[in-house]
């Protein structure tokens, strides 16, 4: 097993995911904070772009498979009325949801610890309940 890394460690593999991100997908880091950063980082592009990065394969296959759930669940919670909007995709929602969930605590359990962000967590428990008034994931978020 790997120890914790160091800050000086973080700070090397960040500068060499910003160089390639930059090169690879015209990504620029100090744009970090900007919504069109995060909209273009969170692409399978992007994800092709840092497995090349990635020597394990199964680390791989690993970040492929949760950036594929979150492009599958982000048309729910991004919509108005997902039941009429998308409706299959807000039926394998819970699916997806949980299994994104079990790749973080499992696959990425040395970011994660086996715990998931409590946003995950809200959103995993109240999806019956969001679907079932045919409410927005999206606004109900927000609040809180």
């Amino acid at each position: 097993k790997h120890s914790k890394a160091t800050g000086e460690e973080r700070k090397k593999w960040q500068a060499i995911l910003d160089k390639h991100l930059r090169k690879k997908m015209n990504l620029k880091p100090i744009m970090r904070m900007n919504g069109n950063f995060a909209r273009k980082l969170m692409s399978k592009e992007t994800v092709e772009a840092i497995c090349e990065l990635i020597h394990s394969e199964e680390r791989q296959v690993a970040l492929k498979e949760l950036m594929d759930l979150y492009l599958k669940m982000k048309p729910v919670w991004r919509s108005s009325c997902p039941a009429k909007e998308c409706p299959e995709l807000l039926c394998q929602y819970s699916y997806h949801s949980q299994r994104f969930a079990e790749l973080l605590s499992t696959k990425f359990k040395y970011r994660y610890e086996g715990k998931i962000t409590n946003y995950f967590h809200k959103t995993l428990a109240h999806v019956p309940e969001i679907i079932e008034r045919d409410g927005s994931i999206g606004a109900w978020a927000s609040e809180g």
